[in-house]
């Protein structure tokens, strides 16, 4: 799709665009963000280079797009509850998001999207990876599609964010343990709410298994999915820069944070855009 007010340049195939000479700390016109409403929707997840945006402006560039949902897990910018901090310091092994997931799933509305905003990256590595879920669903069977389209998904954080989370990482800040509660149901083919098409809406991170299902019964299924998804075909990859943003839709994408730069420093600000309920 061509626009009048923005140049933009796909990633690969699979998922993701870079959005090319906006400074998003100054005013952008209606037209503009028309059209960046369009790209992000389009694309599912969009990048931007070199903005050097305080955190002011990165929470006026956020609540553009909808009210910010603020994380209940995640250590805060201090001063500003809305950013969470995403960091790995050089000498923690461990990192933020090392695994493929959306953002939210376990909340009764999920996000709309997440944007990320670069602070200081390593020299190399740390790349993030996305994946498409409108392609993961478009190159299923028929009688797959036909399948899933009568099934829902439980999703929760109790397993990843809870007291007695099974991926306790003593590297993290624990906040909110309490919070981790409650099992989410989604349907596991959604119709996203602004482009109209379907996406798979399942992810390794946060679904637990099939409503009426047994986590025994639904490991085969989801499993395949999960590889199914993420076939090269669907994915992009991201090189951060400091001053890099990436914005992604959590009901049509996947993204995974490569952990492979040990001994040294990344430091991420991210901000969520809250959601509705999906269909």
């Amino acid at each position: 799709m061509a626009y009048d007010t923005l140049t933009v340049s796909k990633l690969t195939g699979g998922c993701g665009a870079e959005v090319h000479g906006l400074d998003l700390a100054s005013d952008l016109s209606n037209r503009q963000w028309d059209e960046l409403r369009h790209v992000f929707f389009d694309h599912g997840v969009i990048f931007f280079r070199d903005q050097q945006l305080t955190p002011e402006q990165h929470i006026a560039f956020a609540r553009r797009w909808g009210t910010i949902d603020v994380n209940k897990f995640f250590v805060p910018v201090p001063g500003y509850p809305e950013i969470a901090e995403v960091r790995k310091e050089k000498e923690q092994k461990t990192n933020i998001g090392g695994g493929w997931h959306t953002d939210h799933s376990y909340d009764a509305e999920p996000a709309m999207g997440s944007i990320l905003l670069a602070r200081e990256v390593p020299e190399e590595g740390g790349d993030t990876l996305f994946s498409n879920m409108y392609l993961a669903y478009d190159a299923l069977s028929d009688g797959l599609k036909q399948t899933l389209g009568s099934l829902r998904a439980i999703h929760s954080s109790e397993h990843v964010f809870g007291a007695k989370s099974v991926r306790s990482n003593a590297e993290r800040p624990k906040r909110n343990e309490h919070l981790a509660v409650g099992e989410v149901s989604h349907p596991v083919v959604i119709t996203h709410p602004d482009s109209g098409k379907k996406a798979l809406y399942v992810n390794s991170g946060f679904t637990l298994r099939f409503e009426g299902w047994t986590a025994d019964e639904s490991r085969p299924l989801l499993e395949m999915l999960y590889r199914h998804a993420v076939r090269p075909e669907f994915t992009c990859r991201f090189r951060w820069r400091a001053g890099s943003i990436a914005f992604w839709d959590n009901r049509c994408t996947w993204h995974y944070a490569a952990n492979d730069y040990h001994g040294h420093d990344r430091l991420m600000h991210r901000i969520t855009v809250a959601g509705s309920k999906l269909s």
